[in-house]
């Protein structure tokens, strides 16, 4: 269904910036895209909390939530002038511009906003305008210890900047202290994806948490059988992955480990993966098949006099192995 806008109420407009539309729309909440409007059909006088409440059906907290949020995204400007009042708004470009039809372009994803670092006083407001993050401070302290101002930061860029909710956040945090990465930068890379994904319910966090789990402890088994002493390229992790998919069992590769051992003397991901993409082909689930093919094609070749010998590579292990 098309949609067009009743050009019988553009009598009186106001001007949105194109920067709310291309990259807030997914990351504002409702109720802070309701306190901007109100703000902008108001711009040129200061409104309070309340009357803000008042107009748009959100509470004076929210309102005033609103308000730092599209100020830390530098829509709008602080121009304080009483102590009860919000800032009015200041934008970058005149009221003429911002009401300029723009020639629809091409779309882009949206670049999710950078992190600032907020000094002191202001973090220490922000807690006190915001009870959420007040809460979340303290939830994250009492796993965390006492947080430094960097991972302060970091906790009000992933509510105020991302948006994510502050129950998923908790959720983001506990996951990674289970996997002992508690250092900001890995957090916030995760809190992005989950940006970007549509993550942001509890529901839908504590389901991604155990996908990621799940896929953690896989490749932690995967690593103590090869025996490495670090973490998995990307390019490694993508084998692992895709061995994960197909399903294949952490037995299974332990054998076509060994078998690589044998064969080339060194761990080799891209090795490891044909034979077991010929298992695959061969119908082979567990190690058990495996060698019990190993076995029969032994004893054939025991009984026509030949040998089998442990040079043959691997394509021609791959042909022997598919006749069973």
């Amino acid at each position: 269904m098309e949609y067009k806008a009743n050009s019988g109420v553009w009598g009186t407009m106001f001007g949105v910036p194109c920067v709310v539309a291309d990259n807030f729309l997914k990351l504002a909440t409702g109720q802070q895209l309701k306190v901007l409007l109100y703000l902008l059909r108001c711009s040129g006088r200061n409104c309070s909390d309340e009357e803000i409440s008042l107009n748009t059906g959100v509470s004076p907290q929210e309102a005033a939530d609103a308000v730092l949020f599209w100020q830390q995204v530098n829509v709008l400007t602080p121009q304080r002038t009483t102590a009860d009042s919000v800032p009015e708004l200041s934008m970058s470009a005149p009221a003429s511009q911002q009401t300029e039809i723009i020639p629809k372009q091409p779309a882009v994803k949206p670049e999710l906003p950078k992190r600032q670092e907020l000094p002191p006083s202001e973090i220490a407001e922000v807690m006190k305008n915001s009870s959420d993050i007040s809460e979340l401070f303290k939830v994250a302290e009492s796993a965390l210890g006492k947080l430094n101002y960097t991972q302060q930061n970091s906790l009000i860029w992933m509510y105020n900047y991302l948006g994510l909710r502050k129950e998923v956040i908790v959720t983001l945090l506990f996951y990674c202290i289970k996997i002992s990465k508690t250092n900001s930068p890995y957090i916030e890379k995760i809190a992005c994806s989950w940006a970007e994904n549509d993550i942001n319910t509890l529901a839908a966090a504590e389901e991604e948490v155990g996908r990621m789990c799940a896929s953690y402890e896989y490749t932690d088994k995967i690593m103590k059988m090869f025996e490495m002493n670090r973490r998995p390229t990307p390019r490694q992790g993508e084998f692992i992955t895709s061995w994960k998919n197909s399903g294949f069992s952490t037995e299974l590769i332990q054998l076509a480990y060994e078998k690589t051992i044998d064969k080339i003397n060194k761990l080799s991901f891209d090795y490891i993966n044909k034979i077991l993409l010929s298992w695959k082909d061969s119908g082979f689930t567990s190690p058990e098949q495996v060698r019990e093919a190993d076995s029969e094609y032994r004893k054939k070749k025991a009984a026509s006099g030949s040998k089998y010998t442990n040079g043959d590579d691997i394509e021609k292990y791959k042909v022997v192995i598919n006749k069973f």
